[in-house]
């Protein structure tokens, strides 16, 4: 079973991911990404999906035109997990963070 992060280590996870912030009523991390256009922002959702498919980790997101959004949580841990800390770094490496 995945555990959920202690308050101690979501805490110190999320000094780590300046560019997330934290759903306490989730218990998950969000980030907003604006792109120029449309197809570059589903150029990059689909770059996340086959990282997350490997990962068997996937984001819940929406996309409105050049805008995505990221909500990550683990459901079988109840809340945030170092799956999504891990999945949170590996995004911000494809936004080119």
């Amino acid at each position: 079973m995945i555990e959920p992060l202690s308050e101690a280590e979501r805490a110190e996870a999320l000094d780590g991911l300046p560019d997330w912030d934290y759903d306490e009523a989730r218990d998950a991390i969000t980030r907003t990404l604006v792109f120029a256009d449309f197809p570059e922002a589903f150029g990059f959702m689909a770059r996340v999906a086959c990282l997350a498919a490997k990962a068997d980790h996937h984001p819940e997101w929406t996309n409105v035109w050049n805008r995505v959004e990221i909500l990550l949580t683990t459901h079988d841990a109840g809340g945030l997990s170092g799956r999504d800390v891990e999945m949170a770094a590996a995004i911000d490496a494809i936004a080119g963070d």
